[in-house]
């Protein structure tokens, strides 16, 4: 029966693992993506090494830059013509491209109104030109990251509401073919904590066990599709782990320790002639 109870517990808690690893790899992705979002900033055709100076310092500095990268003309002039094909030199005589800086925002200013309130600061720097970012694509992110964020918040709970039920009624059962032990030990006069005790501490064991057991299946799944498929689900840091780990085993402590106390208590207070009926 423990040995039962244990491994269907510890599959419960499989999942709620899951769900953590799912919910860490979406929001990894979405710091990705939003860190791909990129700034332009332009600079004046007449700007002196003062005025690259002057930028360099200033994006070092900020707190919303997150990386930055320098395009001088005949980089951008490379590059129009890699892409479209054509050499703008060739009828026009010169190089109409400025040097520009390319900026990546960290995750949290990456959203329409931050950006906007960026952008407007930097425009009202002397040594810049213009600055460009694609408003339209930053909305429709910002739109779809909302919506993912929720699908996938309601998802959690739902996954997390059944195995919750799961856990609860794997202990009740377990705890259901012992009701007529409980009943005795009511009976010669044991107080409802020495009749708990044994239970509260053996289911208490079983989940830390169950989560123990849950957590090694499931970083052999995570190191699998990690490692040997090369598919990036979340970054392997301390915190992530610890914090997986920490869910897994928590949850596993507390459900089954305020489980086996109403259980219990539920048996304890039952009617000698109910007991049998159940």
């Amino acid at each position: 029966m423990h040995l039962t109870t244990t491994i269907s517990i510890s599959l419960v808690l499989f999942l709620v693992g899951l769900e953590c690893v799912l919910l860490l790899s979406a929001h990894s992705l979405l710091h990705r993506v939003k860190e791909d979002v990129a700034m332009t900033v332009i600079m004046p055709q007449d700007a002196d090494s003062t005025a690259f100076s002057r930028m360099d310092m200033l994006l070092s500095v900020v707190p919303y830059c997150s990386s930055y990268r320098f395009i001088s003309r005949e980089e951008a002039l490379n590059e129009h013509i890699r892409y479209l094909g054509e050499d703008p030199t060739e009828f026009l005589g010169y190089n109409p491209l400025s040097d520009s800086y390319e900026i990546h925002l960290k995750d949290g200013y990456v959203h329409p109104d931050s950006m906007k309130i960026i952008a407007d600061n930097l425009k009202q720097l002397p040594y810049v030109s213009q600055v460009m970012y694609q408003k339209d694509l930053l909305e429709i992110l910002n739109h779809n990251f909302n919506d993912l964020s929720l699908l996938l918040l309601s998802i959690a709970l739902i996954l997390l509401l059944i195995s919750e039920a799961l856990i609860i009624n794997t202990i009740r059962l377990q705890i259901y073919s012992k009701r007529f032990i409980i009943r005795t030990m009511d009976l010669v006069g044991a107080t409802s904590w020495m009749i708990k005790r044994p239970f509260v501490s053996r289911n208490v064991l079983m989940g830390v066990v169950a989560s123990l057991i849950s957590l090694v299946v499931l970083a052999g799944a995570v190191y699998y599709v990690q490692i040997r498929m090369g598919i990036v689900l979340f970054p392997w840091t301390w915190q992530n782990l610890c914090l997986i780990a920490g869910v897994v085993v928590l949850f596993s402590v507390v459900l089954t320790l305020f489980t086996s106390l109403i259980v219990c208590g539920r048996y304890i207070r039952m009617k000698e002639d109910t007991i049998y009926s159940i």
